[in-house]
């Protein structure tokens, strides 16, 4: 069935002005160490589909609900954990509801957690509805779509104690953590510098209409973005086997330097001891037309630059270097390789670089990062025993910000200034309206 462009837009608009009902409070059944955790997942694309067979792996789980617009992403997901449950009858029965509208999640008093894979600028809502419910959360990266969302996340897990994970999951490789472990003892010297490796910054949407299908609930994709005519590069059709372009949109995600930035600023902040913090300063490259090259400057002169290539964490010290990217790190002195695995050729083993560091430098070492090897099960840890994740709300918000902040530099081209005690901009000629984006009704954070 053809829908034209004009009953498009009166359909989707119509049902965007239908009700927005949440529960006040709704109390999740208890959970108790030993106990299945009751989940369930929200957005069943690539992304939450390797998630899903990731905490279903850890067996500490049980999915009764999966949430998904597209029908056939939707029912394929729910087929999924039938038939897990079906092969593995001791670790739960096959009940798995579908739903298309996360709303009916969260008004169920049977679940204790959520995992949220949805694009970025449908992170937020879902997110706080669950906190306001009582779930736990376990929400990719970068955590929001804006600033205003980042700080009201991280108000609401205050405010409603519960746990929240970060899908930021270089945290919970080692390589990330022992190059933060150098640098935050001082094995490369005072740090002066730092270069991450991340794409574009976003860009505003400019996709031709493509005729709409059946099955696919469009306007609820869109939710909080404006409205807009459907295209399958934002929401390709079915159950498919790549990241769709929605990230590189500005309505819709952040470009590269959400994407990747949220993994790679991220590994700064840790390494710069600026989890709780962030930037005072982020500056555009000199030549308008360029989309790489903004530079973050911290209180303490530290910069971080978004460079084209490299490591994807690379940090510069007076006295050395330490570089790391996945499956991939170095430790240099004074202009000499201590140790590394940058390629197969090289030789060597990237267990064999980390050892050795972690022998040599770090053995007695003052401070000590939080470790996890295990991204999915640390957040199961910690929604059983109630202590703070490794990406938690504050880290991953303040994260998210830094690559918020990165993107207004670009998009208003010029310089801005940020004070991060009051999470508020710092010069007046920064308009206070960038710290969010338009809602279209009736969503809103």
């Amino acid at each position: 069935m053809k829908i034209t462009r004009r009953s498009f837009i009166e359909k989707t608009a119509a049902a965007a002005l239908a009700p927005l009902v949440l529960p006040a409070c709704v109390t999740p059944a208890k959970v108790v160490k030993n106990e299945l955790i009751n989940m369930a997942f929200i957005g069943m694309g690539i992304q939450n589909k390797g998630l899903l067979d990731s905490f279903l792996y850890h067996k500490r789980c049980r999915v009764l609900a999966v949430c998904e617009v597209d029908s056939t992403r939707r029912s394929a997901a729910q087929r999924r954990v039938m038939s897990y449950y079906k092969s593995h009858p001791e670790f739960g029965v096959a009940e798995c509801k579908a739903c298309n509208d996360f709303r009916e999640i969260i008004e169920r008093k049977d679940l204790d957690a959520v995992c949220i894979a949805t694009p970025d600028h449908w992170h937020a809502i879902p997110t706080i509805a669950a906190l306001e419910s009582g779930k736990d959360v376990y929400c990719e990266k970068p955590l929001t779509h804006n600033i205003h969302e980042a700080i009201a996340v991280m108000r609401a897990v205050k405010k409603h104690n519960r746990i929240l994970q970060t899908g930021s999951m270089q945290r919970s490789m080692t390589e990330f953590r022992v190059a933060c472990e150098l640098v935050r003892n001082g094995m490369i010297g005072k740090v002066e510098r730092v270069t991450c490796k991340v794409g574009d910054p976003g860009r505003p949407c400019d996709l031709p209409e493509e005729a709409a299908e059946p099955g696919l609930d469009w306007n609820l994709w869109l939710g909080p973005a404006p409205l807009r005519p459907y295209n399958s590069v934002l929401s390709p059709r079915g159950v498919h086997d790549h990241f769709p372009n929605w990230r590189s949109y500005s309505e819709y995600g952040g470009g590269g330097v959400c994407d990747f930035g949220a993994h790679h600023f991220d590994i700064a902040q840790w390494g710069l001891d600026m989890d709780a913090s962030g930037p005072i300063e982020v500056r555009p490259p000199e030549k308008a037309t360029d989309l790489r090259g903004a530079v973050m400057t911290y209180r303490n002169g530290v910069t971080v630059t978004q460079v084209g290539d490299g490591f994807d964490a690379h940090f510069f010290g007076t006295e050395g270097e330490a570089r790391v990217s996945r499956g991939q790190f170095e430790f240099w002195l004074n202009g000499k390789k201590i140790a590394g695995f940058a390629k197969r050729e090289d030789g060597g083993s990237l267990n064999a670089a980390l050892d050795l560091v972690q022998k040599e430098y770090l053995s007695k070492a003052t401070l000590k990062l939080y470790e996890s090897r295990d991204h999915i099960k640390n957040f199961l840890d910690c929604v059983e025993s109630r202590k703070e994740p490794i990406t938690n709300a504050e880290i991953g918000g303040h994260s998210a910000i830094c690559c918020h902040l990165m993107n207004l530099a670009y998009y208003h081209r010029q310089p801005i200034k940020w004070d991060p005690d009051k999470l508020a901009f710092a010069d007046a000629s920064c308009d206070p309206a960038w710290i969010t984006t338009p809602y279209r009704q009736p969503w809103k954070v």
